[in-house]
């Protein structure tokens, strides 16, 4: 399944782009909902490229058909994201701790200026082979990202003030 998720931010384009590179970032996302604390697994700079991975739990409610196939309990993976700061581009993978026979999704995103807001723009592809609710599975987590990305956008732009 193919997807986009966009995102907007009152926030600098440079700034936002920054703060999805840095690692402090991740410790201020620990009371979201739905989503554990986040945990810096890695974080590597070379010049202006920035390599980063970080676990991530799901803690949000799932439905009877999804918790048939899935053990909420073990839904947890790490994010691994190459940011390229001038480019205002990530490339991502994100690797499952579980149940990585039945999950794939990598992609990338870029932050645009659009007046003094910046735009965060996700793109990718999300596979899970499970034989029922296949369909069902990948939309409740594209879902789920875009409301996880709704509910950081205020953390983002705090963290983005407060530096």
């Amino acid at each position: 399944m193919n997807f986009e998720v966009v995102q907007a931010y009152r926030a600098p384009l440079d700034q936002v782009a920054a703060a999805f590179a840095d690692p402090e970032l991740y410790a201020r996302m620990a009371d979201l909902p739905k989503v554990g604390s986040p945990e810096v697994l890695r974080h590597e700079t070379d010049g202006t490229d920035v390599h980063l991975e970080v676990r991530m739990r799901f803690t949000g409610d799932l439905s009877a058909a999804v918790k048939a196939v899935i053990d909420p309990a073990k839904l947890s993976w790490v994010e691994v994201a190459d940011h390229d700061l001038p480019a205002h581009q990530v490339s991502f993978v994100l690797r499952p701790d579980h149940y990585r026979d039945r999950f794939s999704c990598h992609g990338s995103y870029s932050f645009t200026a659009d007046g003094d807001q910046t735009i965060r723009t996700v793109r990718g592809e999300l596979n899970v082979r499970v034989l029922l609710a296949r369909g069902q599975v990948e939309r409740a987590i594209v879902s789920g990202l875009r409301e996880h990305f709704e509910l950081e956008a205020p953390v983002v732009e705090a963290f983005v003030n407060g530096k």
